[in-house]
């Protein structure tokens, strides 16, 4: 099966997406993470994306569909997977369809509901280790001393991804997009919805719950 983990940037899918993966055995396939790799190894691909990226853009469907299908053919997606941050847009639905149109592989999704005040807080405070990737908080989850990454003592960085003004046009660019997402899979009944605002276990069980409820349990 594959299970979509829907939700804006800053929604908190990436935490989410990775602890319910832990508890079922899923692989956890995370767009952002794919291209940061390629980023940081400087690849074709990866000067490609970043472009895209740094300008609060989204990576063009060719590229993005191409690098999900690659990775869903390793092994340790065959059983179960957890797509984070794909499918974005109607084509893209209709790619990850098309690809598993004669697998018998069931597509659920769920969304992660975060009003956009709180989106633009939590992605504006976001801090990240320059060495290990360890990312962290100024409001919700501060390192111990200020600037300095807890797990290996270098320095936190803002993305430039988490700049204010890219911040700005990640969510006017991403979100119209979602919500033609979220009405596919809606109108299809493959469809629930989690509030993604509160205490991070319950938001963690209330998740759970609802991937147990289509058949993506442990």
């Amino acid at each position: 099966m594959i299970l979509i983990l829907l939700g804006a940037p800053g929604a908190g899918k990436g935490t989410q997406a990775e602890a319910l993966a832990t508890a079922t055995g899923a692989a956890h396939v995370a767009t952002g993470d794919l291209f940061r790799a390629e980023i940081a190894a400087g690849s074709e691909l990866g000067q490609s994306a970043a472009s895209y990226i740094d300008a609060g853009k989204l990576v063009p469907d060719a590229i993005t569909v191409g690098m999900i299908s690659a990775r869903l053919a390793r092994a340790d997606a065959a059983t179960r997977v957890i797509l984070d941050g794909f499918p974005r847009n109607a084509a893209q639905v209709a790619a990850l369809d098309a690809a598993f149109a004669s697998s018998g592989r069931a597509i659920n999704a769920i969304l992660l509901k975060v009003d956009v005040s709180v989106l633009t807080a939590r992605l504006t405070g976001r801090r990240v280790c320059s060495s290990c990737g360890r990312s962290f908080h100024v409001a919700s989850r501060p390192p111990a001393v200020e600037g300095v990454c807890d797990a290996c003592g270098s320095e936190l960085i803002t993305r430039s991804d988490d700049a204010p003004e890219t911040v700005a046009a990640r969510l006017a660019n991403q979100l119209s997009a979602l919500d033609e997402v979220v009405e596919i899979y809606r109108s299809k009944g493959r469809l629930q919805v989690v509030e993604g605002v509160g205490d991070i276990t319950e938001i963690q069980a209330a998740l759970a719950s609802a991937a147990r409820a289509v058949g993506f349990g442990a």
